[in-house]
């Protein structure tokens, strides 16, 4: 499991928000980010952040098409092309769960 609890980032307002102001991520939480229609890449920014997170690109399908492992604050993420959402996680999430390229990620409610 990469990840047991997600929170949507939300539109415009959230999304520029992200993590930012928070002093971590409780383990086995995340954040997931959801990319335009139109747009044909994505890139995420640590500007101001205060830890490390792992940011994994998903692609059609829910299919992970790059990770950026342990990325530090004041670091910029690959830009990466076909990208349709990403998963902001606790740094080392993607190691732990055994997370690579071309995984299929799934997404279940639970109540």
């Amino acid at each position: 499991m990469l990840c047991a609890r997600l929170e949507n980032a939300g539109g415009l307002a959230g999304q520029g928000r992200g993590l930012l102001g928070r002093d971590g991520l409780e383990p086995g939480t995340g954040m997931l980010f959801e990319n335009g229609r139109f747009t044909p890449f994505m890139w995420m920014h640590m500007f101001f952040m205060r830890f490390a997170i792992d940011i994994v690109f998903l692609g059609r399908g829910n299919t992970v098409i790059k990770i950026n492992r342990r990325l530090k604050p004041w670091r910029v993420s690959s830009m990466v092309f076909g990208a349709r959402s990403a998963l902001e996680l606790t740094a080392g999430a993607s190691d732990e769960s055994s997370t690579q390229t071309g995984d299929q990620i799934v997404f279940e409610a639970v109540e």
